[in-house]
């Protein structure tokens, strides 16, 4: 069974279980500033879960791209990745427990042939501080459908103290077993949903209890722990409870969320305990191993090449596509980071040649079939890549010139974004000991002063759905349609931020505006702000919303609905858009809309930002 047969299997079976199967959102989340990356299968869900309706009811399945900036600098052993996706299916107040344990257990053991004697199931241990209880039904459920096959399955506690006491079904703490976008109950803010889960595991076999050297040699093996034996596939959210000034109430409905990593599960089906072994990465390896001359698996440092090499060129892939070109800010650095990591690991295999074109034509054919507009922009895909691989061969040869300098390796890696590793290696040629410490302590201040600039940058925002935001959200629709209207009708929104105090829009465009289609712009939306215009939505399918004229990035999967907002009626309609809202009723009492600044945000994106007085 292939990655891309295992997907299919499983948004069929949910199908069939009566769920409506949805596109994957965008890598970057549509209106939502709090966040630079979709990092979630629940992240766009999150309105739905919170009890907005959800136009396509209240079974729901899907494969959501995510991609995640922690994972990064981890990239390089069998198991993490930047970029996955996530199968995930949602109950929005439907059904909930019992019949998701039942679907799920059917799926892993039925459908894909997963041997439950290798399958073993976390629960919820319990919180009395935040009088949330431990979850005894979850793992009464999971130990009734393991014994329906004739697999005992004790349920334990403690399991990360004393080891694994025969146990399949083990209790740990809101660390593992609670899920929210915040993480623990404790740093939850209010208006936050979570809930206890239940999440599942497949047993590679204890001889991968890695070898005696590993620092896991003297402790107690458990479901949860990390040395390799043991690799979570799936994770049932029992999302009950929403935090609020006094603590955690109930939801008005209980909601499931259900997120389980498509590559890590295709890992299980294939038994390897090496996520770089599936069917997705075997083209690029392959062609990697003949542009080195080099096997996978050789040794440890080329093998933590080839996985970098793998992970990196597939997530810059999907974040182009997305509309996240290489640039030095938001979403765009990462992309940057990316190539120029993969490029770095590529020198390390002795490749001296350009790449990554010829890496992204194989990922590009492999995913096609299930991501068909990937073909459809491969061109502009490959000439970036290309023109960032190009780019950053110049930074390394400047980069070596200023070494020969002897300048300080922090500002070669910040002023000229040359690698720390190529600096230690290129100082042991010429047997130059670099100062590690003050090199880290120089990054940490570094990381910790662009942490706080993001979180200052994007802490607001249309999250909080205040009257401004709101007003600013409705406003980017305004400035879409008299974009279209100025420009052309290439112009498509690539990504916006929104706060109560301003919005921010990045468009397709690659010319700097001139004074006069400014002011044009401006007067369109003027216009139409004091005409007091109606806004108003409609719940059609995405054919429907097409053959209206309604702008959005559609998705490979026709026969959904979607929410239409139009602004305007009868013969005076200015805009018409596919979104998820939310919008003010009328245009009246807006505000004066006026452009701050237009500017390049990257190779063929231009931004806006703008006020309403």
């Amino acid at each position: 069974m292939t990655t891309h047969e295992l997907r299919k299997k499983y948004l069929d079976f949910f199908k069939s279980k009566n769920h409506v199967v949805i596109s994957s959102a965008s890598l970057i989340p549509e209106n939502d500033p709090t966040t630079l990356f979709t990092s979630a299968g629940m992240q766009p869900m999150i309105p739905y879960l919170l009890g907005e309706k959800h136009p396509e009811g209240t079974r729901i399945a899907d494969s959501q791209k995510c991609f995640r900036t922690q994972d990064i600098d981890v990239v390089g052993d069998n198991r993490h990745t930047t970029f996955f996706e996530m199968l995930g299916n949602w109950s929005l107040g439907d059904y909930f427990k019992t019949e998701q344990i039942d679907w799920m257990y059917d799926f892993v053991t039925k459908e894909i042939g997963l041997d439950p004697n290798r399958i073993y199931v976390t629960c919820f241990r319990g919180n009395s501080e935040i009088g949330i209880p431990r979850d005894e039904q979850a793992a009464s459920l999971w130990q009734g459908k393991f014994e329906s096959a004739g697999v005992e399955a004790k349920i334990v506690d403690n399991i990360e103290v004393e080891g694994m006491q025969g146990g399949r079904i083990a209790y740990y703490d809101d660390t593992k077993n609670w899920w929210s976008r915040a993480g623990v109950p404790a740093n939850m803010p209010k208006g936050e949903p979570g809930g206890p889960d239940a999440e599942m595991f497949w047993d590679f076999g204890e001889e991968l209890k890695i070898h005696e050297n590993s620092e896991y040699k003297d402790k107690p093996c458990h479901i949860n722990c990390d040395c390799g034996r043991f690799v979570e596939i799936g994770n049932n959210v029992f999302m009950q409870y929403v935090r609020e000034e006094n603590g955690f109430e109930e939801l008005k409905q209980k909601n499931i969320d259900f997120g389980g990593g498509l590559e890590r599960m295709s890992q299980a089906v294939l038994d390897v305990p090496d996520i770089f072994m599936i069917d997705v990465f075997s083209g690029v390896k392959t062609e990697l191993e003949k542009l080195s001359d080099k096997k996978y698996g050789g040794n440890d440092e080329e093998t933590k090449a080839f996985r970098v090499i793998m992970d990196h060129l597939r997530g810059a892939i999907f974040l182009i596509a997305d509309g996240a070109v290489a640039s030095n800010k938001d979403q765009g650095y990462f992309t940057r980071r990316l190539i120029r990591r993969a490029v770095r690991f590529a020198s390390q295999l002795g490749i001296k040649e350009n790449f990554c074109g010829k890496l992204a034509e194989i990922y590009i054919a492999e995913y096609s079939e299930s991501y068909s507009y990937l073909n459809d922009k491969k061109d502009f895909i490959i000439s970036e890549l290309k023109a960032e691989e190009n780019k950053f061969r110049q930074t390394l040869e400047q980069g070596i010139k200023e070494f020969e300098k002897g300048i300080d390796p922090f500002i070669l890696f910040t002023t000229y974004g040359f690698p720390i590793e190529l600096t230690k290696e290129l100082a042991e040629e010429k047997g130059i000991k670099i100062d590690e410490t003050d090199f880290n302590k120089k990054m940490k201040e570094h990381q910790e002063l662009s942490r706080q600039g993001a979180e200052e940058k994007f802490k607001g925002g249309l999250a909080d759905s205040s009257e401004m935001s709101t007003k600013y959200h409705t406003t980017t629709h305004l400035l879409h349609a008299a974009l279209r209207k100025v420009l052309g009708d290439h112009v498509e929104q690539r990504g916006s931020n929104i706060t109560d105090k301003r919005l921010r829009f990045d468009f397709s465009h690659s010319e700097k505006m001139t004074p006069e289609q400014r002011e044009e712009v401006e007067n369109i939306v003027n216009e139409a702000i004091s005409k007091k215009l109606s806004v108003s939505m409609v719940e059609m399918t995405v054919e429907e919303a097409k053959e209206q004229g309604a702008i959005g990035l559609f998705g490979d999967k026709y026969g959904e609905k979607v929410k239409v907002y139009t602004v305007g009626e009868g013969g005076d309609i200015v805009s018409k858009e596919i979104c998820g809202g939310p919008h003010v009723e009328n245009l009246a009492d807006m505000g004066h809309f006026r452009i701050k600044k237009e500017e390049s945000s990257s190779s063929g994106i231009r931004r806006i930002k703008a006020i309403l007085e």
